[in-house]
């Protein structure tokens, strides 16, 4: 008997089963043939590889739960799983960490270290941030997907109100969902400009009036203009927060803080301007309104709220802050270099317009953005020099980062495409699933769409991933070679 064969594992069921270091592990995964060794694999003695060491002793049904199947006579563990990924969990018993490779899809990684029973934390970091990011897509496309159930329909079970409290947020929140909600948000738009464009012609003064103490306003129409997009948006904000399923939220979120802050100043304004003269003097009162008056401005960020690209182009502003920051950096550092060197050199001139080195800050803030207003210029050659050298480096500053900026803003806009395109197939694939687990039955009903979804997000356990066909599913590639895919489980105990 050779040496092998002393070192392999003993017969199913023997009480002589021994997990030395010596044991020779034969697993074929895939159909690649793979030895492995007790000492290499009992490191980790939790993993499923490692118990496959000591699991001949407890007879077949333990063979069974570890292994989709078993060759006596070779003594050999077939796995069906994929044979790449189970390449790239192995080096955790030669390095102590896992690397994945590319083309490996990351939940399908997960999964597969799941099932060999290796800890993610032994994940190497670089491959973390792909598994977190395509987390967040999963969940991006589950957040769609129950967005598009919940426009389906209102469930029966509710009560009078909350079908109506439905409606109405469908109605005011949900454009695409009917044609009268795209004319109300196609509406609320045209206010929106309509107000921001009275807002700059009042201040013309040849279209202003005279009060009795013969200061200047506005024109009655157009406050009376004013007045009705007023009640319009606020008519709009008190609908959407008597409806939101989630008023806290909703009185916290970024664009509803705005909506408020477009408001609000005319009902304070007009507190003050009929109450206020009680209280305090007419100037204050006056000052304080055009101070509030101005505040109209925040209005014009309720368009984002129907536009899509200034919605992309927020969040990629949001994920350029270290470019952003880098620029100001730059900026920063040419700012204070070039002003100090330009008010050295321009001493010499008795003409000067370089006073102090902060007042020379605004001189080369205008010099290195290229606007060059021509208030402050150098009169010396060496000073026209500075300011030559200045421009040409603001020019290099500020062309620096734009082009991860505008990457941010493509990779941004075509991933929001691309979820969209699979949360619409998710909800065909959940279709197809309900006709063909009813037997017959046309369409899919709530319930069994319901059923297919996602666990939140903030659930714990492996179950969150279990659901999404399309994106993360098992693909089990046939592992066993074509003379043993006819094997039995029965077959193999014999």
């Amino acid at each position: 008997m050779d040496a092998a064969a002393e070192r392999s594992l003993p017969e199913p069921g023997s009480q002589g089963s021994r997990a030395g270091d010596d044991i020779e592990i034969v697993v074929n995964v895939g159909g690649v043939r793979q030895v492995l060794y007790g000492d290499l694999l009992s490191q980790y003695p939790e993993t499923r590889l490692a118990e496959l060491i000591g699991c001949l002793a407890g007879g077949y049904d333990t063979i069974f739960s570890l292994c989709d199947d078993y060759d006596p006579g070779k003594r050999e563990f077939y796995f069906d799983r994929d044979p790449d990924a189970f390449k790239c969990v192995i080096e955790v018993y030669y390095f102590g960490e896992v690397h994945m490779k590319k083309g490996i899809c990351p939940i399908c990684f997960k999964n597969e270290m799941d099932f060999w029973k290796v800890d993610l934390k032994f994940l190497d970091d670089c491959c973390k941030s792909h598994l977190s990011e395509k987390r967040e897509e999963l969940e991006e496309i589950a957040r769609r997907v129950q967005l598009i159930l919940d426009d389906l329909g209102v469930d029966s079970a509710e009560g009078r109100w909350g079908r109506c409290q439905k409606r109405v947020w469908k109605f005011l929140e949900k454009p695409e969902s009917s044609c009268p909600a795209r004319v109300v948000a196609v509406l609320s738009f045209l206010l929106i400009l309509v107000s921001s464009v009275v807002m700059c012609v009042g201040t013309i003064p040849e279209l202003q009036v005279l009060d009795a103490d013969g200061n200047r306003v506005e024109h009655p129409t157009l406050e009376n203009v004013e007045t009705a997009c007023i009640g319009w948006f606020t008519l709009e904000y008190l609908l959407r927060l008597f409806s939101s399923p989630n008023k806290l939220h909703f009185a916290l979120s970024f664009m509803n803080i705005v909506d408020v802050l477009a408001i609000l100043p005319f009902y304070v304004s007009l507190t003050l301007t009929h109450l206020g003269a009680r209280m305090m003097e007419l100037t204050n009162v006056q000052q304080a309104v055009q101070a509030l008056r101005i505040m109209r401005i925040a209005r014009i960020f309720k368009l984002a709220r129907h536009s899509s690209g200034l919605q992309t182009l927020t969040y990629a502003l949001k994920r350029s802050f270290k470019e952003l920051g880098l620029l100001l950096m730059y900026l920063a550092v040419g700012i204070f270099v070039f002003s100090a060197l330009g008010y050295t050199m321009e001493q010499s001139h008795p003409e000067t317009l370089f006073k102090s080195i902060p007042q020379s800050f605004w001189w080369a803030i205008i010099t290195m953005t290229t606007v060059g207003y021509g208030d402050i210029y150098p009169k010396t050659t060496l000073g026209k020099l500075n300011a030559a050298i200045s421009f040409l480096c603001g020019v290099i500053a500020i062309a620096l980062p734009i082009h991860p900026i505008i990457n941010n803003f493509v990779r941004y806009y075509n991933k929001q495409r691309v979820l969209e395109t699979a949360a619409k197939h998710e909800l065909e694939l959940m279709e197809l699933n309900s006709s063909g687990a009813a037997e017959g039955k046309a369409g899919c009903s709530r319930s069994d769409l319901d059923s297919l979804l996602p666990e939140p997000a903030g659930e714990e356990g492996p179950s969150w991933s279990s659901r999404l066909k399309i994106s993360h599913s098992d693909t089990f590639i046939p592992l066993l070679t074509e003379e043993k895919h006819h094997r039995t489980r029965l077959q193999s105990c014999k």
